[in-house]
């Protein structure tokens, strides 16, 4: 590191001081990320399903269309994204395809594989959806000033979108369940 990098130290930022321990930097990313889980879970578990009954959407089928509206992705790529499981990503596309939202294709670039698309109903009720989200948003940062709310949604974007943005290599892999055994 150059000399004139400041280099981050648990007494603040000096030139040349060690930069912090790894585990620390390991607890700063759990912290801010229980922030964003608060956030998020008082948005989507408290504020988002009254407004869902208006949409007739659930929030994992919102997620869904929006991501879908990305670009040509298959079940699973999407289902990966947002964090879902695949028999419950099945249950959602059946929900929307039964509602016109969206409908299973073929790829145009591998004959093997199935595309999510969304329909013009689900591009329409995706906006409407992304309207009541940003209004909730709006809604619940209310109770904040707009000095205080503007540096958090700016905090939690700087760090979402640099340090956060590619995850940490693990010394250990995740533990994972064994398969279950075929009887």
């Amino acid at each position: 590191m150059s000399e004139t990098s400041p280099t981050i130290s648990a007494s603040g930022t000096t030139p040349g001081a060690e930069p912090y321990p790894k585990r620390w930097l390991a607890l700063a990313v759990i912290a801010v990320t229980v922030l964003m889980v608060i956030l998020d879970a008082t948005i989507v578990n408290i504020a988002l399903p009254a407004v869902s009954e208006d949409l007739g959407l659930t929030p994992r089928s919102h997620s869904v269309l929006m991501t879908a509206m990305e670009g040509e992705q298959t079940q699973s790529e999407i289902a990966q994204q947002i964090g879902l499981d695949k028999t419950t990503m099945v249950v959602t596309m059946d929900e929307l395809e039964a509602a016109g939202l969206a409908e299973r294709r073929p790829s145009k670039t591998d004959r093997r594989a199935r595309v999510i698309a969304v329909t013009r109903a689900g591009q329409a009720k995706a906006a409407e959806g992304r309207e009541l989200a940003q209004r909730v948003q709006e809604e619940i940062l209310a109770g904040l000033p707009a000095r205080e709310r503007d540096a958090l949604l700016s905090g939690l974007t700087r760090l979402v979108s640099d340090r956060l943005a590619t995850p940490v290599e693990c010394q250990k892999a995740p533990r994972r369940r064994a398969p279950r055994a075929v009887a």
